[in-house]
């Protein structure tokens, strides 16, 4: 295997808490608690690392990062480093005076979350009354700021007949994209699948939403689709292959290849507080466990479409298959596919409430009707 490329983009997690309850949240079971965050100083020096290793964009998520009181100085840091700066956020915690010292710190783009296109669905699905409102007024500050914003929508079973009125307001905005990225079952959103797992019939509903919406929009909007995963042919490149292009850095400091890696029990992660990002991207285990194409099984391994997607998900083949070096069961090629096929059809029959997330030590909310 010949060595990786730099790079290009790191996603900072910067805290595991968030007002929002969402169960479709792809983050692990066991949240890093506050106590556990890495500080200010160990997160600019982990910016400055990751420019020097080659990282050109850092995405600032959680959790919801405006819970961090020390956002603004975190953002300075990042732009001292040179790193074009993305907030990814639900936008609570955040207020016009807080955008307003964002931008003064350097903050180049922000990317606001969609749990749904009225009050009553978003508030339901993100399980915090008056979130909608809020958001809309934080989309109008935005505006205001100037900041390029991208939308960021979530369908699933419960509210895919709003995607046409989330690209709607995507234009309406004046956002420069929205990323429609259908549920994906990882983590909490695991317990949720007899719940949010779309139909067949609405897969392919979105899909062609999407791309009337993309002929008719282009030049004024660009379309990220992540298409429904359990009902596709092939499985996509998940984080553009493994350990090729981004990296992950946890609240607690664990780098990983991607945010679900932990769902792999035998990977083991270095930390920022022990070695370097350098010596984590090059050498660390859980990197080069699946990077390239030579650990692959078959059918990938003679497959013509191992360099076009790496044998898709390793954490979907842990989740569904038990082995994280199988095939991802979405592919037509997997010995597993019919019985996917199958669980998914049963999951997007199934009428299950919402099981919604909650942080550590934050109390179960209750339910909003």
């Amino acid at each position: 295997m010949t060595d990786p490329r730099p790079p290009i983009a790191m996603l900072a997690e910067l805290t595991h808490r968030c007002p929002l309850s969402c169960p479709y949240c792809s983050n692990p079971l066991e949240l890093a608690r506050q106590e556990a965050e890495l500080d200010t100083e160990t997160w600019a020096g982990v910016f400055a690392q990751a420019a020097a290793l080659g990282v050109l964009q850092l995405h600032l998520s959680g959790g919801e990062p405006a819970s961090r009181r020390d956002l603004e100085p975190l953002v300075r840091a990042a732009r001292e480093a040179g790193l074009y700066t993305n907030l990814i956020t639900s936008g609570i915690g955040l207020t016009e005076r807080r955008l307003a010292a964002l931008d003064a710190a350097g903050l180049d783009h922000v990317q606001l979350s969609l749990q749904g296109t009225d009050a009553d669905m978003a508030d339901r699905i993100g399980g915090y009354r008056g979130g909608f409102d809020r958001k809309m007024q934080v989309a109008r500050w935005i505006g205001d700021i100037g900041f390029p914003l991208t939308l960021n929508a979530v369908p699933h079973r419960q509210n895919l007949h709003q995607l046409p009125r989330a690209i709607e307001m995507a234009v309406e905005m004046g956002a420069r994209r929205i990323e429609v990225a259908t549920v994906q079952f990882h983590g909490w959103a695991l317990r949720n699948r007899d719940a949010m797992m779309p139909t067949r019939e609405q897969a392919r509903e979105a899909d062609a939403i999407v791309a009337e919406a993309r002929a008719r929009l282009k030049g004024t909007l660009v379309i990220d689709y992540v298409p429904a995963d359990y009902h596709s042919d092939y499985p996509k490149k998940c984080m553009g292959g493994w350990g090729s292009t981004g990296l992950v850095v946890a609240p607690d400091g664990a780098v990983m290849p991607c945010h679900a890696a932990s769902s792999i029990p035998h990977l083991s992660f270095d930390n920022v507080r022990d070695t370097t990002l350098e010596r984590t991207w090059y050498h660390g285990s859980a990197f080069n466990a699946y990077r390239g194409t030579d650990w692959m099984q078959e059918p990938c391994a003679s497959c013509e479409r191992k360099r076009v997607d790496f044998g898709g998900c390793r954490c979907q083949a842990m989740a569904i298959v038990g082995d994280p070096a199988a095939t991802d069961p979405v592919c037509i090629k997997s010995p597993h596919r019919a019985a996917l096929t199958a669980q998914a059809d049963a999951h997007a029959a199934a009428n299950a409430p919402l099981v919604h997330r909650t942080a550590p030590g934050k109390p179960v909310p209750d339910p909003v009707d």
